[in-house]
């Protein structure tokens, strides 16, 4: 990794475990950051890991002892994909790639209109379209309005529907985009809303994230470039 691609990943890496802080805090998980991960010590919400590390060479016996290995299901983000957790019973859960796209306004141009959200309500409708009737709406509590750096992104049809969104996180250098959606279109509809509200609302800020398979291939095509790869351990 050259040194250019390792200073991406480490503001990547930083604004993702900001993010899952945030998401922490709103269901009363703390959480705290040193100078190798961001770790929490007991279980966080569904899909969000208990770890994030945030330089390369992070040592693991010290990852693993700040996080609760003995209840089910404890996660890893590898930041840098250098760390070999398979000695404490973690396996590799997937891998992606960290991406990033320069400050700029999007090239094409959506036909919904978008809002931040600010109240519950218009919140749990978003959570329910980004669900897509799958049970876990509840993960997006209303403590999470409260948080300054972060903005849910709704994109709404004519009639009012929340049809597309998305979740941006503010940190030092950066603005993170997560749970993207569109229930027509997939990524390619919600793309070209998401990056005119980043735009907006962060001029001058580059975006980050990270995707994998087709949703990758989707943020290609909207101006992003692949950076590095990660790895997410989840422990047998």
């Amino acid at each position: 990794m050259t040194t250019p691609q390792q200073l991406l990943v480490q503001i990547a890496a930083r604004n993702n475990a900001e993010w899952c802080a945030a998401m922490s805090r709103a269901h009363d998980v703390a959480s705290s950051f040193d100078g190798q991960a961001w770790t929490a010590s007991a279980r966080t919400p569904l899909y969000y890991p208990d770890a994030v590390t945030l330089v390369p060479g992070a040592d693991p016996a010290a990852l693993t002892a700040r996080i609760d290995v003995t209840a089910p299901g404890a996660s890893v983000k590898d930041s840098f994909a250098d760390l070999d957790l398979s000695g404490a019973g973690f396996r590799v859960l997937f891998e992606a790639q960290w991406i990033h796209r320069p400050a700029g306004a999007p090239a094409g141009v959506s036909d919904l209109g978008w809002v931040v959200v600010r109240d519950a309500d218009l919140l749990r409708d978003w959570a329910h379209a980004w669900d897509g009737g799958n049970g876990d709406a509840g993960l997006f509590r209303p403590e999470l309005l409260d948080d300054p750096a972060t903005f849910v992104l709704a994109g709404r049809s004519p009639d009012g529907r929340v049809v597309a969104g998305a979740v941006a996180g503010r940190s030092g250098h950066a603005v993170g985009i997560s749970n993207i959606f569109a229930l027509d279109g997939g990524p390619d509809a919600a793309w070209p809303l998401v990056l005119d509200a980043a735009h907006r609302l962060f001029p001058g800020l580059p975006l980050v994230g990270y995707e994998h398979g087709q949703d990758l291939t989707a943020a290609v095509r909207h101006g992003f470039q692949p950076v590095a790869p990660l790895r997410v351990w989840l422990r047998n």
